[in-house]
């Protein structure tokens, strides 16, 4: 007589060494996938965010503001000509969202007018956030303006 042959063991065992490979698939998988964070000091950047606040509310008030040309591929950045005359100092951060690399930032150096002019025809196209500060007079100001290049 001949011995029937019973696949259900040999299903067993497959299906557990499946299992297995698979588990050892997603942990390297999550271990060696780097995930950048958006900012390496995001606590610190929180705790200062009253500021901010405040900041965007003075910069409102006086008018301050940021355009982009498209057609000629500049940034404008406009503050009152009263607060270029205290001497104005500050930052232009450009942020991009989806990848921190391409991130960069200039120094604020607004002609007597107020206004400065900063080449973005460089940029990658997509979503930036353009995040302008500066101190003027004692007082911090802050603008944040999403662009679509």
């Amino acid at each position: 007589m001949k011995p029937n042959f019973n696949p259900w063991p040999y299903g067993i065992i497959a299906f557990f060494i499946l299992l297995l490979c698979g588990i050892a698939t997603v942990l390297v998988i999550a271990t060696t996938h780097r995930e950048s964070m958006v900012s390496e000091n995001y606590y610190e950047q929180e705790l200062k965010f009253q500021d901010q606040i405040d900041g965007a509310a003075r910069a409102q008030k006086c008018g301050a503001r940021v355009q982009l040309d498209s057609r000629a591929g500049h940034l404008l950045v406009t503050v009152p000509a009263g607060q270029a005359a205290h001497e104005a100092a500050g930052t232009i951060e450009f942020f991009r969202p989806s990848a921190a690399e391409l991130d960069c930032q200039f120094p604020l150096a607004l002609n007597a007018d107020g206004v400065q002019t900063v080449d973005v025809s460089k940029l990658r196209p997509g979503l930036w956030k353009v995040f302008v500060k500066w101190t003027a007079g004692g007082q911090g100001y802050y603008l944040e303006q999403k662009l679509d290049l």
